[in-house]
């Protein structure tokens, strides 16, 4: 969705982002241990009906973290799951709750929200965060996940912020 009055917004600066990125780890912690309780019990399920193997193990946890296949596949599948809670936030209306707080909003330059494909490359292109430390030595306030998807991190106003809604309006 193009919202053009957010798109004279200042770029966010490096502890800005930082200060949003500390709230929204406490999220993507519970997004975690739920993707982990569900995988594992997934796996349990699995096990216990024996479309999966044990590999000889004898508990379940035992199974999966001793077995390579099927420890590749529950971390790929948490990963996904944390990535997936911050692209699905990033491409619905551009904010996390962190970043709701802190008055932060990803976008285009023009003010379009950044499609689920587009927020998901961002966060491959952060390089697990170290792509925001380019902000330190851009003089444009750009890091790396910014430049390589073509988007920016802008500075709300109190009232843009509190306007918003959830479905990019």
């Amino acid at each position: 969705m193009l919202n053009t009055e957010h798109a004279n917004f200042p770029r966010a600066g490096f502890f800005r982002r930082l200060g949003a990125a500390c709230y929204d780890l406490l999220l993507a912690i519970a997004v975690f241990m739920v993707a982990g309780a569900i995988g594992f019990g997934l796996f349990f399920g699995l096990t216990t009906t024996g479309l999966v193997s044990m590999n000889g193990f004898e508990h379940v946890a035992d199974a999966l973290n001793g077995t390579a296949l099927y420890h590749a596949m529950y971390q790929l599948w948490l990963a996904l799951c944390v990535c997936s809670f911050y692209a699905l936030f990033w491409s619905k209306g551009g904010q996390t709750l962190g970043m709701r707080a802190w008055r932060l909003k990803i976008q285009h330059p023009n003010g379009q929200n950044l499609s689920f494909i587009t927020a998901f490359a961002r966060i491959i292109w952060s390089l697990l965060g170290i792509g925001n430390l380019w902000i330190l030595i851009n003089p444009d306030k750009l890091a790396l996940q910014d430049s390589m998807t073509r988007s920016e991190v802008v500075v709300l106003s109190k009232e843009a912020n509190q306007m918003r809604n959830w479905h990019g309006a």
